[in-house]
């Protein structure tokens, strides 16, 4: 049995990640296919390390951006 809402946090759009300063990285979730640190900001403009993220874990936060300081890398982005 599942509980309420549960369709709503399922992705429908996933695409690569190339962090960036200036570009939008609008996401509900990161996927992070190689280890390392993930600097992300916010939708409320806070701007959020997470380190040494392993292989194969998922960041679920809403972001607006996924900056160059990240080292983590093949960033897969969904929403």
């Amino acid at each position: 049995m599942s509980g309420p809402g549960v369709q709503a946090i399922i992705p429908t759009y996933a695409e690569a990640i190339t962090p960036s300063d200036t570009a939008s990285n609008a996401f509900s979730y990161i996927y992070v296919g190689g280890t390392g640190n993930v600097v992300v900001v916010t939708e409320d403009g806070q701007t959020v390390t997470f380190t040494s993220v392993s292989s194969g874990q998922y960041i679920w936060l809403r972001t607006s951006k996924v900056t160059t300081a990240t080292t983590a890398t093949n960033l897969v982005g969904l929403r």
